[in-house]
């Protein structure tokens, strides 16, 4: 890869203001999503529900997102983001509050459906602020600091909702994601501006499906979806991991996961900028899954043995580069489906990645009750080798 010679057009200083704003709400949708996957050792150590049916529990909000995340996308792109964003996330603090009062793991799994169907209005719709708000010279780090969002919301729910519930139980945990997406609602009212928009002629042609005529939004969503089962059976099942399988204590157990999940929000951020540096941003995607299937294998080859902190550096490892490759597929998406199809493009990668994450809690829960961690997660290292092949050899770029 070689350098692109240097950009030196401003970015708008209100661009940077309404990318933190997307990232705090991205970042409140995903600590309702994470909240379950946080409960398990409660549920699954302390109340004793088999571990395949508390993963199906934590898959619950990412089951609700992939109902909805094309619709919210296709609304994004009709109507705008500001109030795409706002009312999902004013949805998402109703449908918390909903679990808070539930009774029975029935009635939570609904409403933990119907939260993650909400939250899911700010994936599409904060993509769609970047790609409009920012040139294409700094799209790649703006993107990556968009996409620290989800560990950044997995980092909060690791450190706080294991002592919530451990404390509290089930609706103490729940009220604060209920908090925060009430807080973040408000503030996406009265602060979110949506991105300027090119004029389109009346007599303008319909805008070309990005899809027909070209497999490289296929080949990206697939290898996305690919890409995605290390993360969330990191995430999903790390925790109950270091508890059981080490006897670690909940805090310095969430402490590894928070950590994991900090150190991956900042490499979303290096590799994003370093793909506004060099000339293919399918290059770097390729690197991150080699770089994946050796970290699950050395994850897999040290999970059953007696090196509990070498385990443990090797998990932060793995999840650190199982989150690397967000920003650089959902800005070749974006790029590539223009201004007119980036939110439903978007909303398709995204379903795509939420349908994997759903069959991650129920599907390798029962994997590791059967064969135990260390095979299980050699299987799942599987994942990211057979994405190599697929990345496309060019990037593409509509916008």
């Amino acid at each position: 890869m070689t350098s692109t010679p240097t950009e030196t057009a401003a970015t708008p200083a209100l661009a940077w203001r309404m990318l933190v704003l997307g990232v705090l709400a991205q970042a409140s949708g995903t600590v309702l999503v994470s909240t379950p996957a946080f409960l398990i050792p409660l549920l699954h150590v302390q109340r004793g529900l088999p571990l395949p049916q508390a993963g199906l529990l934590a898959a619950a909000p990412t089951f609700g997102m992939v109902l909805t995340l094309v619709a919210w996308g296709a609304l994004a792109d009709r109507f705008g983001e500001r109030w795409v964003i706002a009312i999902g996330l004013g949805l998402t603090a109703v449908f918390a509050g909903a679990a808070v009062l539930s009774t029975g793991y029935v009635a939570l799994a609904v409403f933990l459906v119907l939260g993650g169907a909400s939250a899911a209005s700010t994936n599409a719709a904060s993509g769609r602020v970047v790609v409009g708000w920012f040139p294409k010279h700094r799209r790649g780090l703006a993107m990556g600091i968009r996409q620290m969002s989800q560990p950044l919301g997995v980092t909060i729910a690791a450190i706080a909702i294991p002592l919530l519930a451990s404390s509290g139980g089930i609706g103490p945990a729940l009220l604060l994601p209920l908090a925060m997406n009430l807080v973040l609602a408000v503030l996406c009212v009265i602060l979110l501006v949506d991105p300027p928009r090119p004029a389109v002629a009346a007599d303008a042609a319909p805008a070309v499906n990005p899809y027909r005529g070209s497999s490289f939004l296929w080949r990206i969503h697939a290898v996305s979806v690919l890409l995605v089962l290390p993360q969330f059976t990191l995430s999903t099942f790390g925790l109950v991991w270091l508890i059981s399988g080490y006897g670690w204590q909940e805090g310095a157990a969430g402490a590894v996961i928070a950590g994991s999940q900090f150190l991956g929000a900042l490499g979303r951020i290096a590799i994003g900028s370093l793909s506004d540096r060099f000339d293919s941003r399918v290059g770097l995607l390729r690197l991150v899954g080699v770089a994946g299937t050796a970290a699950m294998g050395l994850l897999a080859a040290l999970s059953d043995t007696s090196w509990g902190a070498v385990a443990a550096v090797a998990f932060v490892i793995a999840t650190t580069i199982s989150v690397a490759d967000n920003g650089l597929s959902f800005t070749s998406v974006a790029e590539a489906a223009g201004h007119r199809w980036s939110g439903k493009a978007l909303g398709v990668q995204n379903t795509g990645q939420f349908v994997a994450a759903s069959a991650v809690g129920p599907g390798v829960g029962a994997l590791i009750a059967v064969v135990g961690f260390p095979v299980a997660f050699g299987l799942v290292a599987l994942a990211p080798l057979v994405s190599i092949p697929l990345v496309p050899r060019h990037d593409v770029s509509a916008a």
